[in-house]
């Protein structure tokens, strides 16, 4: 009677409706290692597309929108740009009350979840995209300072390593970083609306490269680097409770948005 009522507690922790089929408690040494395989492949894409950009696409890409500026459309790019700024804070204060949630040991609903796993995304791609700036210093495609090198301003073009300052923060894109790691979390939440996700991003993607403030090779990097920290997030999720519940069955996707994670 015990083993039983343990057992149903287990399936209950582990009713989350992910897709993808992840697995709880059978998490295996050859999935880790596809799953492994296909970020790597995932990167290599993203410095091939980043590679032939920076090569061929991104000087081409920030003249052209130079000459044809347009103001009214330069307004409505600047307003689409600021669209990821509350991320950040969101992401600080939704950590804060999920985090105390989840300290009192109350239940959990799929959305708080979907939010914990955003906010800490967040955070994440916040956190490498300053590292990844300094790293690669690389200069903005027109200057936004007096006398700041960039493209447009004074002809600078490339990467400054290990540069920092405002002037040398292009590459990768802060703004598209921050957007995909709340997207990817999403897309992996709720995959009913992808089509939404998929729009959201590529509207930032738009602003940005359209309002020339960053290339369109800073714009793949910072997709890449909100992706991985939304896909890695959901991922260590899946693995704690796997760790936690060795004997919860497979994942396979709940039909409720009223599912709940019981302690």
């Amino acid at each position: 009677m015990g083993d039983s009522i343990i057992n149903r507690q287990h399936y209950r922790v582990s009713r989350v409706q992910i897709t993808y089929r992840l697995e709880i408690g059978r998490s295996s040494g050859h999935h880790a290692t596809r799953e492994i395989v296909r970020w790597l492949v995932a990167f290599v894409a993203t410095a091939i597309c980043a590679a032939i950009s920076f090569v061929w696409l991104d000087r081409p890409i920030a003249t052209y929108v130079h000459v044809h500026n347009m103001r009214p459309q330069q307004a409505l790019l600047e307003q689409l740009t600021h669209m990821p700024d509350p991320l950040i804070p969101i992401a600080v204060v939704a950590l804060a009350i999920i985090g105390l949630r989840i300290l009192t040991k109350r239940p959990l609903i799929r959305l708080e979840i979907a939010g914990f796993l955003c906010s800490l995304s967040v955070l994440f791609a916040e956190t490498i995209k300053d590292q990844l700036k300094f790293l690669f210093g690389r200069t903005w495609p027109e200057s936004w300072a007096h006398l700041d090198p960039s493209f447009i301003g004074t002809g600078a073009y490339g990467f400054n390593w290990l540069h920092g300052g405002a002037a040398y923060e292009s590459f990768p894109s802060g703004h598209m970083g921050a957007t995909c790691a709340v997207v990817s979390v999403l897309w992996i939440w709720y995959p009913q609306w992808r089509a939404l996700w998929v729009l959201a991003g590529f509207v930032v993607a738009v602003a940005l490269i359209g309002g020339n403030y960053h290339f369109l090779s800073d714009v793949i990097a910072g997709a890449f680097v909100g992706g991985s920290t939304g896909w890695i997030t959901t991922m260590l999720w899946t693995s704690w409770l796997s760790l936690r519940f060795p004997r919860a069955p497979k994942l396979d996707g709940a039909h409720s948005a009223e599912n709940r994670i019981r302690n």
